[in-house]
């Protein structure tokens, strides 16, 4: 069993020289053909190229393009191997369920609230060996941006996508989210899971709690982190094309002022088993919530396959070298063959 790679794709590119490369010989061609129909006399011009082989030019122009595909094909950076690696990895399913509400702009925390919990997820996944991550965004809707994956990379990709744009639907629904996120967890599992909710809390009739009492029916523990000011500060508005223009109002008129809720995300931790933390400008809410975490007890994950690929370029290098390098040697004269005819012939 082995698996054969490109290492640079992108440069796949270069292979549309190849057809132009063989209509520039063409044009070339054509073009010495009629500056030499002007020069002379075709009988003359045919006895004073006699020497010269169509056979061996044929070659050179072969091996030059032969020696210059070679090369892109080394350039592109082939890639092979045998070596397998399976690497088993324990740990639990955690899903990080993030308000994207309008409400998340205000800027009680700098630069503002999302960018905050954005910050804080980032610090969530740095922190993880092991755990499955999956990302729920929510506004006035709720949906799972990522499904859980050990690739922690990808996942970051998800989050710095995420904005107040992405769900249309105005308002934070806190009890939609939590629904969302246990949709997402292993339904036949009545633990290792973990929800992590970071919001301002304002929710909007959707009943958190009662979607907390289900999810911790389902195993499910949640660590709520409360993004923002008790005291309230209005919510700042942009245009489409992302100017500033003064406070978010509501239908009467009146500046919309967005408070932190921490009693109701304390008492959906407290009903799950979880516990609530403030945001913080060193974080350390998410050593805490870490340091939780690694104590519950773990599952097997999943299990990846890895393959130690290593180079294999020089396979198409050396002989694109050695065609280009022969194209050089290679005369285009034809051998002339000697008859003896005598001394004085």
């Amino acid at each position: 069993m082995f698996e054969f790679r490109f290492g640079a794709p992108e440069n796949y590119y270069l292979f549309l020289l190849v057809p132009l490369l063989i209509f520039f010989y063409i044009y070339a061609k054509n073009r010495k053909k009629k500056a030499l129909a002007r020069f002379g006399n075709a009988k003359l011009l045919s006895k004073l190229t006699r020497s010269v082989s169509k056979t061996r030019r044929g070659w050179k122009v072969g091996l030059s393009l032969m020696g210059l595909v070679l090369m892109m094909f080394a350039l592109v950076q082939p890639q092979y191997s045998t070596k397998f690696e399976e690497v088993r990895r324990e740990g639990i399913d955690l899903i990080i369920a993030l308000d994207t509400s309008k409400s998340m702009l205000a800027e009680d925390i700098k630069p503002n609230r999302l960018e905050k919990a954005k910050s804080e997820v980032k610090g969530v996944i740095d922190r993880l060996e092991g755990d499955r991550i999956g990302l729920v965004a929510f506004a006035g809707g709720s949906f799972t941006l990522c499904p859980l994956t050990l690739d922690y990379g990808a996942a970051k990709l998800f989050l710095n996508a995420l904005d107040t744009d992405i769900i249309p639907q105005p308002g934070t629904a806190i009890g939609d989210a939590i629904r969302e996120a246990g949709r997402a967890f292993n339904q036949k599992e009545r633990k290792h899971k973990v929800l992590i909710l970071i919001t301002d809390g304002e929710d909007h009739d959707t009943d958190p709690e009662e979607a907390a009492k289900t999810g911790a029916e389902e195993g499910i523990v949640i660590y709520s982190v409360g993004i923002g000011s008790t005291d309230g500060v209005p919510i700042p508005n942009f245009n489409k094309n992302g100017v500033r223009q003064g406070f978010l109002k509501d239908e009467t008129g009146q500046t919309v002022v967005s408070r932190l809720d921490e009693i109701g995300l304390q008492k959906i931790s407290l009903l799950t088993d979880g516990k609530y933390y403030r945001a913080t400008t060193g974080e350390i809410e998410l050593d805490k919530i870490y340091e939780d975490i690694a104590k519950m007890e773990k599952k097997e994950v999943g299990s990846t396959k890895f393959t130690n690929f290593e180079e294999r370029f020089q396979w198409v290098l050396f002989p694109a070298l050695f065609a280009l390098i022969f194209e050089s040697l290679l005369s285009d004269r034809a051998r002339q063959k000697h008859e003896w005819k005598g001394r004085f012939e």
